[in-house]
């Protein structure tokens, strides 16, 4: 029992005490709150002191601002106004001086219209006594004004007519004079920079045999190796009383060497039959083309001369094998293109047009005699076949006069042909026949009725007649062309063609005394 009532009053004291707590912080809590709210008034207060406080400090500072730009604002419109009225003063004194002016213009002009009154006053006095003077000098003379002026143009103008014709004839004299000089000069200077070596050559191979009786088994039972070797090469296999030789003939100088190099691997070897033949023949043939390509490979690389077509620079290797009148025809066609391109230099043209196509001007050679024509003709088609240049072209077609030369590339070209084939010892011809043949054909065409003179030029090529106007008309031209060309094709014996040139020209000679 006593349990009960000791828990009881435990229990009633932990909630008095609990009472007694709550009522305890209830009292702190509400002292605590009465002394924030009076802070938050202070605090309050003294925020809104601190306001007032600046906000007066803003006004003091805006009314300054505002006293301040006021001020400046005053001044600027001060300085604006004493400005303005400067350049109002300004503006009155411009209007003022061109008042003035205007005043002195007007006075200016009232003076000039009365000056040009009083000059076409004069003017139209000085009309009315030139138009007396004038009747007056045609009533003496008897010519109206318009026919006195057509006289004395007509004077004037053959006056002036035959001093300009005398100027030109002494500058057509002084410039000729000055020309040949200058064209002597250049042609010198390109042959002596450019000096090559000349071997003649023949149109035939002789191959050595190291005995006679090699002969004999070349020739083979019933002659069936020499056959087989002339089969096969297409050439002729010559085999006479020459002791230890043979001699191979062909106008295709290609087929000549294949055909010599042929017989030497053959008498090397000493196995001749007509299966070793038929290999010799074709090994030598892959050994000419070799050559052939290194040849035109040799030349192209010798004058500097890049972008050819490579079947050109075969055909130009092919020119190895060619000869004319004995003169290697590779060689001459570089030594062509090294003197043009001098002359090039000297005249100022296109040097590598030039070494072009002084290499290329013999280009039908390497296969005339394949094809139908002259080789003019041929290199013509093979340049255009192959993209040369119009240039170029015409200078092949020029190189022998088959057209006239319209370029200063043809006409060095045309030069160049003619010094490197007229060097002493490049061609074959010697000089008692080559000046027997030249007269032979100058007195050919002498013999024709109405000839004045006729010469022989471009080393034969061509025959220039000069006829006599009043014996052979222009329509005989044509005819005594025609005549003398089929006699000089019936008698005489040359290479490639001859151009028969027939000039007639009238001459009219005066001299003033």
């Amino acid at each position: 029992m006593s349990v009960w009532i000791a828990a009881i009053c435990i229990a009633v004291a932990l909630i008095l005490g609990f009472a007694l707590g709550v009522l305890y912080r209830k009292k702190v809590s509400e002292r605590e709150i009465t002394s924030a709210e009076t802070e938050a008034t202070r605090i309050i207060n003294e925020g809104i002191k601190t306001a007032e406080s600046k906000k007066r400090e803003a006004l003091l500072e805006a009314k300054e601002e505002i006293h301040k730009n006021r001020t400046e604002y005053e001044k600027e419109m001060r300085e604006r106004r004493a400005e303005q009225q400067k350049q109002e003063r300004r503006l009155q004194q411009k209007e003022e001086n061109l008042d003035k002016k205007t005043d002195a213009l007007e006075k200016k002009t009232d003076a000039l219209n009365a000056k040009i009154a009083e000059a076409e006053a004069h003017e139209e006095e000085i009309r009315s006594l030139k138009r007396s003077e004038l009747e007056l000098l045609e009533k003496i003379s008897g010519f109206t004004a318009e026919d006195a002026k057509a006289y004395l143009i007509q004077q004037l103008a053959d006056e002036v007519t035959h001093e300009a014709a005398a100027k030109v004839r002494e500058i057509e004299a002084q410039y000729k004079d000055e020309a040949e000089e200058r064209a002597r000069e250049i042609i010198v200077t390109a042959i002596q920079r450019c000096a090559a070596d000349h071997a003649s050559e023949v149109t035939v191979s002789v191959v050595p045999l190291p005995n006679d009786e090699m002969k004999g088994r070349i020739i083979g039972r019933e002659g069936r190796n020499i056959r087989s070797i002339e089969t096969l090469t297409g050439c002729d296999l010559i085999i006479d009383d020459t002791p230890e030789a043979i001699t191979v003939s062909s106008f295709d100088p290609v087929r000549r060497e294949v055909a010599r190099l042929a017989l030497e691997k053959l008498i090397q070897d000493g196995r001749i039959h007509p299966a070793r033949i038929e290999e010799m023949v074709a090994k030598s043939q892959r050994e000419v083309n070799q050559a052939i390509k290194e040849a035109g490979d040799r030349a192209v690389f010798e004058t500097g001369i890049h972008g050819l077509h490579p079947d050109l620079v075969r055909l130009l290797g092919r020119q190895k094998y060619r000869t004319s009148y004995g003169q290697n025809v590779l060689n001459h066609s570089i030594e062509v293109a090294h003197i043009a391109g001098l002359i090039a230099a000297e005249l100022g043209a296109d040097v590598n047009t030039a070494k072009r196509a002084g290499l290329l001007h013999d280009l039908g050679k390497s296969i005339d005699h394949e094809v139908e024509g002259s080789h003019v003709a041929i290199g013509v088609e093979l340049a255009r076949k192959y993209k040369e240049s119009e240039e170029v072209i015409h200078a092949i077609e020029a190189h022998h006069g088959d057209v006239e030369p319209h370029t200063v590339i043809a006409c060095i070209v045309q030069a160049a042909d003619a010094i490197s084939a007229a060097r002493p010892g490049a061609r074959r011809e010697n000089i008692e026949n080559y000046v027997k043949r030249l007269e032979k054909l100058e007195e050919l065409s002498r013999s024709f009725p109405g000839i004045a003179s006729s010469y022989a030029i471009q080393a034969g090529r061509e025959i220039r007649i000069m006829v006599k106007p009043e014996e052979v008309s222009e329509d005989e031209m044509t005819l005594l062309a025609r005549d003398i060309a089929k006699k000089i094709e019936t008698e005489l014996t040359y290479p490639g063609q001859i151009k028969v040139h027939v000039l007639r020209e009238t001459k009219a000679v005066e001299y003033a005394k």
